[in-house]
């Protein structure tokens, strides 16, 4: 009997590692794909007939796995350029038989082209459409309508060329690159009201989106780029007269489409930048979960250039003396559990605060010596301690002391 179940556990975790491997390898390597329909991690059967189907016209689709929206992506061609992607995505749709392709980007390094495997052609009949992925509308992020919606949606509406181009009738793509190391960069984008100086909302960038109307005299949109490890770049554009404005070197029309480039250069020596989204357990050395998105692009810029060395300054919000929790022998960087506590000044836990993401980097494989801290407690603030901003005291800032 017990042989007998043992040989049962063998096969099914056999099975399972099996399909956890077939997942694996379609997994999307970063780059740009003319998309024409996408399914639920549930449904990647839909996607291999919807290939199937599509190749019997002479097609040569494939299909490959996104992690970050949970889908299947059926796509006609893979690129390394955002160029080459769009004028193919106006193709297919002036072909009249993908009018409602799209360009699916997915962030990272772009390596050498992957090639697309055909698949051999199957029997078994398209059951359920794919889901069309439809452009982002900006909308109010004080809005309880996501921004964007992958539930069943009809099929978009074909694309138009109008006589007067506005950006209430075009889309736009921001694209966010890295031309040093061939990489396209995760981030969003902040748009302002460029008259009123006044923020309007953040979008999401490598993304069609509609942007939104200032209603201003001039209809000037101001749009930031900040990104954590990169430099701060901005950028304008005219809502009303957006082709005035592809004479400027960070704008291009491809098609129907109006393509605002940020270029993305990474930090340099002396640049100081704070990390906005790392934040802290109260009165604790110790990191909400929420961190881990922005530590990792800081990992992720250490590793790309051994010769960054970094300062870490720990700030806190007035001038603290009680109680610090810190971590245990565990080193659990993201919870309480196995935590010690001590007492000190606001002076201690900023230096704590910073020593915990030095500690976080090192475990991580970064070298000690490439990393500085200093403690400064609530010595300098950005905002009075009793004002509503007095939270964002609370940070921790990175210097760049070598490149």
């Amino acid at each position: 009997m017990r042989n007998t179940l043992a040989l049962l556990c063998f096969l099914l975790t056999s099975l399972l590692s099996e399909v956890s491997a077939q997942v694996a390898t379609s997994e999307l390597s970063p780059g740009y794909y003319v998309v024409v329909g996408a399914y639920s991690e549930t449904k990647e059967d839909y996607a291999k007939r919807f290939v199937e189907s599509l190749n019997k016209n002479g097609n040569n689709a494939s299909y490959g796995f996104n992690p970050s929206r949970n889908l299947f992506f059926v796509y006609l061609n893979y690129y390394t350029t955002l160029k080459e992607s769009l004028k193919n995505m106006e193709r297919a749709r002036r072909s009249g038989k993908f009018v409602d392709a799209w360009v699916r980007v997915v962030p990272g390094d772009i390596d050498t082209p992957i090639s697309v495997k055909e698949k051999e052609p199957e029997t078994t009949p398209v059951t359920e459409e794919p889901k069309k992925e439809t452009p982002v509308v900006a909308t109010d992020p004080a809005s309880t309508k996501p921004v964007d919606d992958y539930s069943d949606v009809t099929d978009n509406e074909e694309i138009k060329q109008y006589p007067h181009m506005t950006l209430g009738n075009t889309e736009v793509f921001l694209s966010l690159y890295n031309a040093t190391n061939n990489r396209i960069v995760d981030g969003d984008v902040q748009v302002i009201d460029t008259d009123r100086a006044k923020p309007i909302m953040k979008v999401k960038g490598n993304e069609y989106l509609l942007l939104p109307d200032p209603k201003s005299k001039s209809g000037q949109l101001t749009l930031i780029c900040d990104v954590f490890g990169y430099r701060k770049i901005q950028n304008e554009i005219n809502y009303p007269v957006p082709l005035a404005d592809t004479v400027k070197s960070y704008v291009d029309l491809m098609g129907t489409t109006v393509v605002i480039n940020f270029d993305l250069v990474r930090y340099r020596k002396g640049d100081i930048s704070t990390l906005y989204n790392v934040y802290f357990y109260n009165d604790a050395a110790i990191m909400l979960p929420d961190s881990k998105f922005e530590l990792n692009n800081l990992l992720q810029m250490l590793q790309e250039n051994p010769k960054y060395r970094i300062r870490l300054h720990g700030h806190t919000n007035g001038n603290y003396h009680g109680k610090i929790v810190t971590l245990g022998p565990d080193k659990n960087f993201f919870s309480l559990t196995g935590a010690k506590e001590s007492i000190g000044s606001s002076a201690d836990l900023s230096e704590q605060r910073a020593q915990v993401i030095k500690e976080y980097l090192i475990s991580k494989g970064i070298d000690a010596s490439r990393l500085e801290i200093k403690a400064w407690g609530g010595k300098r603030p950005l905002y009075d301690k009793n004002s509503v901003n007095a939270k964002k005291n609370v940070r921790v800032e990175v210097e760049m002391l070598d490149e």
